[in-house]
């Protein structure tokens, strides 16, 4: 779950119970426009959404759910959306600043302050925002002795725990915090901790009540879809493209969830997309309007890398300016999402294969899509 959106960078308040973030509208099936693409890159499957407006506007799926298996994808089948989930993070972590029980400046060394002495006076001062913006300095992943134990342990958030009272912090940052973006899981997972101490709950359950519930996504869970004991799900495939049962090996560890464990269909991800498109646009909901700036803008804003928080901006023609993109894998599946404010269109594929034929998959999905847009 490193950084993989260079892999297709070339792409040139409450929410109330009436309101709608994605109409009702029967989408149009587009799945034989996806079938060539599988059998072209060698993917088990592909699935696409394309949202305009506050509508979704086009669905398919195309392919099998697991090779060795017939059983074909369907149109509302759930799918992991690796780092993906980070935006989502990041939109938790606003919903708690609104309620007073975050603030974007909180620091690491105030919000574990029963643990001050696990922690290096530098890592101390580090905020929320340098968290989720990757310029805390954090390595992507734990070192390898830390990042073992989480491997082996069956635990949420006793999991992230570990990054504290690890001893990892102890030791001063290789570069000064702030200084540097680097893509980073691990200051994910302790920007998930500092969201689960602050409000005295586990990230997932934030997540199922500041989110899910919320939007509607009831497909949306954590770690990979669907059963080991049949193929009611696609599953993740290893890259030697065997498929992966539900379980132990087929996801990263429980403890790495705020940086990327979230699986749902494409139907309720286009909930939370269309959110954000809608935001973008000035149509705010769940969330303000400066909460929402504070998301989509790059932190600090004459950051290079582009970052926002959960979000990579960028600029290209077809989207007539600034694109919010993303995408995610944990080796077994990949993700991408690319939102047009300007053009008011959002695009998402997802595959149940890894970063390298996966990304050539949904990247030509996506240009499809958007070629079809481009003169709209």
């Amino acid at each position: 779950m490193a950084r993989h959106y260079k892999l297709v960078a070339i792409l040139t308040l409450s929410i109330m119970s009436s309101a709608r973030l994605v109409a009702d509208d029967q989408p149009q099936n587009v799945s034989e426009l996806l079938s060539p693409l599988v059998e072209k890159h060698k993917v088990p499957a592909l699935a696409v959404a394309v949202i305009e407006g506050n509508r979704l506007t086009k669905l398919g799926a195309a392919g099998i759910r697991a090779r060795g298996d017939e059983a074909k994808v369907q149109l509302d089948d759930v799918w992991h959306l690796g780092s993906c989930t980070k935006a989502m993070t990041a939109t938790l972590c606003a919903r708690l600043v609104e309620q007073r029980k975050l603030k974007w400046d909180s620091k690491v060394g105030d919000v574990f302050s029963n643990q001050a002495e696990q922690i290096h006076a530098e890592w101390r001062d580090v905020t929320l925002v340098q968290l989720l913006s990757h310029r805390a300095s954090m390595s992507p992943i734990p070192p390898l002795p830390l990042w073992l134990k989480l491997v082996g342990h069956d635990g949420s958030r006793d999991a992230r725990e570990m990054l504290l009272n690890g001893g990892w912090l102890k030791s001063a940052p290789t570069v000064a915090p702030g200084s540097k973006w680097e893509y980073s899981n691990s200051g994910y997972m302790l920007a998930g901790l500092m969201a689960e101490r602050a409000a005295d709950k586990d990230w997932e359950t934030l997540m199922s009540e500041q989110l899910f519930e919320p939007l509607g996504m009831k497909s949306a869970g954590f770690g990979p879809p669907g059963s080991a004991d049949k193929v009611d799900q696609p599953r993740g495939h290893s890259a030697f493209g065997i498929a992966m049962k539900p379980g132990k090996g087929a996801d990263n560890p429980r403890g790495l969830g705020p940086a990327g464990t979230v699986h749902c269909s494409l139907r309720d991800w286009s909930k939370f997309i269309a959110l954000h498109l809608q935001a973008a646009r000035g149509d705010c909901k769940l969330l303000s309007n400066e909460s929402f700036q504070r998301l989509h803008a790059p932190q600090p804003i004459d950051d290079k890398s582009g970052y926002a928080l959960g979000w990579v901006v960028l600029e290209r023609e077809w989207a007539k300016g600034s694109v919010l993109m993303h995408n995610g894998s944990n080796t077994m599946w990949y993700s991408v999402v690319w939102i047009a404010p300007k053009r008011g269109i959002a695009v998402m594929a997802a595959t149940n294969l890894g970063p390298k034929d996966g990304g050539e998959a949904t990247n030509a999905a996506v240009t499809l899509l958007i070629e079809q847009h481009r003169d709209r």
